[in-house]
This record gives structure tokens, sequence and C-alpha cells, in this order.
């Protein structure tokens, strides 16, 4: 039985998540403010996270951030909060969805569905290896070393785990906030111009011609992604 942690300060919704979640065949934990929540999260054997953005004793933005440095379970941030820069600033730190107040059960149930499924679906692709292999560029995410036609590339380490969390998220566009809150935090000093200069380092070692890139694509106005391996087999 899959269990999943409710972090939400008002009792009626917790319970209601609950009662609906139960009945689908989850069990069901309630935490009633932030500094539980987090306790709970990272002690617990949780397989999801519902996570209330407005909190008491600490917010759901700091939650997630904590939790998504120890464990990659799927988080759901459930929110009456409309405007798109917190949507994106959560999503920038860590969470994998957002569901709106008020919301349906039905509709919250079947979002718990999907994630879980989805998360059983990496994991048992990241089982399968350990590596990303794309076009002569490897990257080993257990010895943290990156190899171009097996020859070694040097990176730093916020060069590789930018490089790395690209990869495995390959043609999905990244704007230079969600990459900067992602990997350095949202508390870190500096600013998205970090990004772009991390950017730029990597393809200077990555790339045969670091102006045309064949590995980081820049979208122009939205951000960068990680060219598909699809794109690289020639018709």
């Amino acid at each position: 039985m899959k269990t999943i942690l409710i972090v939400e300060d008002e009792a009626s919704i917790a319970e209601l998540q609950r009662d609906y979640l139960e009945i689908n065949g989850y069990r069901a934990d309630i935490a009633e403010n932030g500094e539980i929540g987090l306790e709970k999260g990272l002690a617990g054997n949780y397989d999801l996270i519902l996570l209330d953005l407005m909190l008491p004793k600490m917010s759901g933005f700091e939650v997630c951030r904590l939790i998504r440095e120890k464990k990659d379970i799927p988080i759901l941030m459930v929110t009456a909060k409309r405007e798109d820069i917190d949507m994106i600033r959560g999503l920038g730190l860590g969470a994998d969805d957002y569901i709106m107040k008020p919301f349906k059960p039905a509709e919250l149930v079947a979002r718990v569905k999907a994630h879980l499924a989805r998360y059983e679906r990496l994991i048992g692709n990241k089982a399968m290896t350990n590596e990303v292999n794309i076009h002569g560029l490897r990257i080993d995410s257990d010895s943290r070393r990156v190899y171009l036609e097996n020859e070694e590339i040097i990176l730093t380490t916020k060069e590789f785990d930018l490089l790395h969390f690209l990869a495995i998220h390959p043609n999905r566009v990244f704007s230079k906030d969600q990459l900067f809150e992602r990997l350095w935090g949202i508390d870190a000093i500096g600013d998205t111009q970090t990004v772009t200069v991390h950017i730029r380092k990597l393809r200077e070692k990555i790339e045969k011609d670091s102006s045309n890139s064949r590995y980081i694509e820049t979208v122009w106005g939205a951000g960068y992604r990680f060219r598909s391996p699809s794109e690289f087999i020639k018709p």
C-alpha cells in the first residue's frame, strides 16, 4: 500500500484529502505545519508528498527545497495562489506538479496516481543504467565523470550538476530562473547570470564548436534544452 504525506494546516482540507486517498487504497498521514511536514518527510518512508505552499512555521517552498535535497519522491504542491511566479518557483525547487485550491477530490486522486506511476517508471529506468550516453558524450552519475569520444572532460561540481540535470531531461526547456533555483537553491548568493556563465563554460568543454552547440541548445526567450537523442540519428 502506497503511503502519502499530507502537509496542510487547514484541518478540513487535510482530512478531505486523506479520506479520498484512503477510499482509493492509499495510506495517508497528516502534518499540520511546515516544521512537522519536514520532519516527517525526511524521516518517513513516503511514496509521495502533498504539500501546501502557505504553511505556519515553515513555508511549503522551504519544505520542498529541503526534502528535495535528500529525496527524489514525487512532491505535488497544493496552493490557492495563482501567480505564475509561485508556480515557477515551486517547480524550480523540485516540485513535480501543483494543483489549485479549490480542487475536485477526483482530480487530486488522479494526479496522485499519475505521479506515482510515472515515478515507478523512472525508478525502473534508473535501475537499468547509471550512465547517459548521447552521441559520443558519456555521463557517469556514480563516479561523476564525463567523457567525450572516450576522452575525460574535467568539470567543476556545478558544471557536472548542470550538465547531468539537462541530460536526464532531454528536449525539456528550462529557464535560467528554474535552473538557478533547482541547482543553486532559492537562497543562493548570485543571480541567473551564473547559469549563463556555466552554460558557456560547459559548451567550451564539451562542444567542438561552442558557437554551434550540438548538445545544449539555447531556446531564445525561454531558456536551454538538451537535445533529444533522436536528433542525433540521421534519417
